[in-house]
């Protein structure tokens, strides 16, 4: 059987442990080189794709002054693609919420936004793929009017007509067994209609059951911290909220005082709830075994391939795998990209798209029962009695309305 040649070019920014690129490769595209800064993401890609080239210091920033088509081996037009997802924090809900934070634009980790458009300027790409928070494009912190300045200038300076197209998903609905919503945005540069692919999973999504039913872990996660000890009274798909006023169980806690994730945990019949990149204790969710997830079990949750291995400390592996953009939502990704713009040739491309995409799960015929739940123990019966609820609707604390300048 021959081998397929790839069906184009991709330069990676941003890249993190590699969950676009590897979603990127079972499309038919071919990472040439990756800027990423964070060793301990390094080490994953050079651990798993020795041949993704991993220049200099890997800063978005300062790229451009340096990075030229030429140092790959293209001219200025020739490459595919360029992806990445810019640093989220900015962008983020919680930093939204937290008072003492820079957001938005504002914060100096988002100025890598620009250095990303200063690539796009020197290699002029077929296609653009940006994957982030929800925030990175939509709210008043938003970077989205940047993003189209950037790109109405590269058009009048080079007569290019890349046109941002962009929606907000949830990677659930195309199969990856987790909700996790993010914004995609696509421009392609001759000025084509984009056509962002259609939810394949609606109201019929991959379960976490699905994803982990066959894992068998040696060694599994123990829990910590004082909280953890009531997991085993909490059912299956919920979290602290069980055990106040308007929960079945004992009022422990006030209503909505705590942080949704607090004691949160999975329903083996549904999709996961969004990986954090940094746990704490009683941040979830858990393992309806009602106990941390392991790193492999949160990369089947996130659809990383088992082949994809993590390096470093536990704590380093969770947070890589928890930034990550989810493989499969980058293979679907980037096989309407391929469709769209008739990359390679005519038979590869019908075989792809014949196929089902490489990483989905299928779906389990039968579910085994949820757990049993188990009394308050002892230890917390203490604290049970009457709370106050939150006095407000309890989505945490309100945005800051004044914003300091960063100087």
């Amino acid at each position: 059987m021959r081998a397929r040649r790839p069906f184009g070019r991709v330069l990676s920014l941003f890249t993190g442990a590699g969950g676009l690129d590897v979603g990127l490769e079972r499309a038919g595209l071919a990472t040439v080189a990756c800027l990423e800064t964070d060793e301990d993401a390094q080490a994953v890609l050079r651990a798993n794709r020795p041949s993704w080239w991993l220049p200099a210091d890997g800063d978005v920033a300062a790229a451009a002054s340096w990075l030229s088509p030429a140092e790959l081996g293209l001219k200025q037009g020739d490459l595919d693609l360029i992806a990445g997802g810019p640093p989220c924090q900015p962008f983020s809900k919680a930093a939204q919420w937290n008072r003492g934070a820079r957001v938005g634009m504002r914060d100096p980790r988002a100025q890598s936004i620009h250095g990303m458009f200063d690539l796009i300027d020197g290699f002029l790409p077929k296609a653009l793929l940006i994957e982030n928070v929800s925030g990175f494009l939509q709210g008043r912190e938003s970077a989205v009017d940047v993003v189209m300045e950037r790109l109405d200038s590269i058009n009048s300076k080079h007569g290019t007509n890349y046109d941002l197209s962009w929606t907000i998903v949830d990677s659930a609905d195309y199969g990856v067994p987790q909700h996790r919503q993010r914004a995609i945005a696509i421009a392609y540069r001759e000025g084509q209609g984009v056509a962002l692919p259609k939810p394949t999973h609606l109201g019929r999504p991959v379960r976490a059951w699905d994803a982990l039913w066959d894992l068998e872990e040696a060694a599994k996660p123990e829990p910590s911290g004082y909280w953890s000890g009531l997991l085993t009274s909490i059912p299956e798909g919920k979290n602290y909220l069980h055990h106040t006023a308007r929960g079945d169980g004992e009022e422990i806690f006030g209503w909505r005082t705590r942080y949704w994730s607090f004691l949160l945990k999975l329903a083996k019949g549904r999709p996961s709830w969004t990986l954090p990149a940094s746990p704490g204790p009683s941040t979830g969710p858990f393992h309806w075994e009602n106990r941390p997830l392991s790193v492999r079990e949160q990369a089947r949750l996130q659809s990383f391939p088992d082949a994809w291995r993590f390096s470093g400390v536990e704590r380093v592996q969770r947070r890589v795998v928890g930034n990550a953009t989810p493989p499969l939502l980058a293979e679907v990704l980037g096989r309407s990209i391929v469709t769209q713009l008739g990359l390679g040739n005519d038979e590869d491309r019908e075989l792809l798209v014949s196929r089902r995409p490489s990483l989905l799960r299928s779906r389990r015929r039968l579910i085994p029962d949820e757990e049993p739940v188990l009394p308050v123990p002892e230890v917390y019966r203490a604290h049970i009695g009457e709370k106050e609820a939150h006095p407000g609707h309890g989505r945490g604390p309100s945005p800051r309305m004044v914003i300091d300048e960063v100087a």
